[in-house]
This record gives C-alpha cells, sequence and structure tokens, in this order.
C-alpha cells in the first residue's frame, strides 16, 4: 500500500493545500456546535410555533453531508432544504438570528466566535509537525478555508507563517468563488502558490472538500480522517485516507 511520502515523491508535488478546519485546527468541532445550538433552537422553536417536530441535527450525519465545508450560507439552505424548510435569503447584514438564511448564518458565527473566545483554538500537532518537516524541504504551501473566520483562528493558533498563501470564505465571496464541491478555491490557492493542479496535493477532512479536490484535477487528494468517516471519503474520491500524518 502506498504511503503518503512515497506518493508524493511519485506524483512528484511541489505544493500542499490544505483546508483548515479539522485538518490544521481542530475547529471542525466548534463549527459543529455552533451549527448544532443554532439549529436545535430554531427547530424547536419553530416546530413549537407549527404544531409539529423536525428533527434536531445530528452532527455524526446531517453535519457531514450538508454543511460541512462549505460557505455558512450554503450550509443554511442545505439543512433547511433536508428538513423541507425555505426561508428567504436576506442579506449578509440581517441580524443575527433573523428569520433569514442570512440571519440563521450569522447567528452561527455569533455562537462560533463566542466557542472560539471561550476555548481557544487547539492545533492538530501531527500536521504542523509535518507541515514543518515539508516546508524545510521547499515544498510550498498553502491553506484554504470555507470560513470567514480563517484568519483570526490561524492568527490566535499562530499559524500564519506555516502558510504562503491564504484563501477563505471572506476572498471567495470577494472573487465569486464558487463553494465546495466546486474546485474554485483549490484552484484559486495553486495559482497563487504558482502551481499548477498536477503538481499539488490537497488535504481535506470534509467529504465535499475530498469532491472539489478530485474536480480540480489534483495530483492527489488525501483524506483526512479525523471522525471514522475513512469510508465516506474513500467513496468521494480520497486517493488515500490517513488518521493522522506521519512522524518523519
Amino acid at each position: 500500500m502506498s504511503t503518503l511520502s512515497s506518493l508524493l515523491s511519485e506524483k512528484n508535488i511541489k505544493a500542499l493545500i490544505l483546508d483548515l478546519d479539522g485538518v490544521v485546527t481542530q475547529t471542525a468541532l466548534v463549527h459543529a456546535q455552533a451549527w448544532k445550538r443554532m439549529f436545535d433552537a430554531y427547530l424547536k422553536k419553530r416546530g413549537e410555533e407549527e404544531g409539529k417536530q423536525y428533527e434536531p441535527l445530528v452532527i455524526e450525519t446531517d453535519y457531514r453531508e450538508y454543511i460541512d465545508g462549505i460557505p455558512r450560507y450554503d450550509g443554511v439552505r442545505n439543512f433547511l432544504q433536508s428538513r423541507g424548510i425555505s426561508l428567504p435569503e436576506g442579506t449578509p447584514e440581517d441580524g443575527a438570528g433573523e428569520q433569514t438564511v442570512s440571519g440563521l448564518g450569522n447567528l452561527k458565527n455569533m455562537y462560533f466566535q463566542e466557542l472560539l473566545k471561550q476555548d481557544g483554538v487547539e492545533v492538530y500537532k501531527d500536521t504542523v509537525a509535518w507541515l514543518k518537516q515539508q516546508r524545510s524541504q521547499g515544498m510550498r504551501t498553502a491553506v484554504i478555508s470555507a470560513s470567514k473566520n480563517c484568519v483570526d483562528v490561524l492568527h490566535a493558533a499562530g499559524l500564519e507563517k506555516l502558510f504562503e498563501v491564504h484563501v477563505d470564505g471572506l476572498q471567495a465571496a470577494n472573487l465569486g468563488l464558487k463553494g465546495k464541491p466546486a474546485p474554485d478555491v483549490f484552484l484559486e490557492a495553486a495559482k497563487r502558490l504558482g502551481v499548477q493542479p498536477q503538481e499539488a496535493a490537497i488535504f481535506e477532512d470534509a467529504r465535499k472538500g475530498v469532491q472539489a479536490g478530485k474536480a480540480g484535477g489534483f495530483a492527489l487528494v488525501v483524506g483526512i480522517d479525523r471522525t471514522h468517516d475513512a469510508g465516506g471519503l474513500k467513496e468521494r474520491g480520497a486517493d488515500l485516507v490517513i488518521s493522522e500524518f506521519p512522524k518523519e
């Protein structure tokens, strides 16, 4: 079975493009908790008003399938659709909790920021150690995130110097880049590094992120399985799935 090192060498990889939440930092779980808090309260209140019961968000299934790794408002829309609910889009300026896609997304972000301030940012030490070693050998590095909190998280974790390039939710919105499973953010990161997709490896913990890496024609797409979802990552096209980065 091919190892990560042998695949990087075989495919002559020059650049590593990593998703932030769940690959570099332990913030995927923080995002999931913020989404669950927001949606469960919304569904309970709506259910009481309508005299019906909505199933609360299940992180292991709903979060992975409808929300993980994609732009915030897309996540709101996707999950509500799974519960047969449609809301007006609203605008990004909507108040947190307003009954619009934007309002609910803004409330989720408020909860995420609260959790971040309360608990800080934990990094995956295996990722950071491996990346430092790769950089010392001349490998180029970029980080991407669907989140608009990317820069705050990098600074809080002290990781801003680990990456030459970052493409986040704010930049994606400004540039009109499509969210995953479209490959736009990865392609933009490769472009900024000055490499072709066939010279770069993608590292993703989200199913839709793996799909995006495959859609972009990248030389190697590695699924990072922190939450026992190896099957889901392989199913979406990961060339290799690892639960942690090798000590080299």
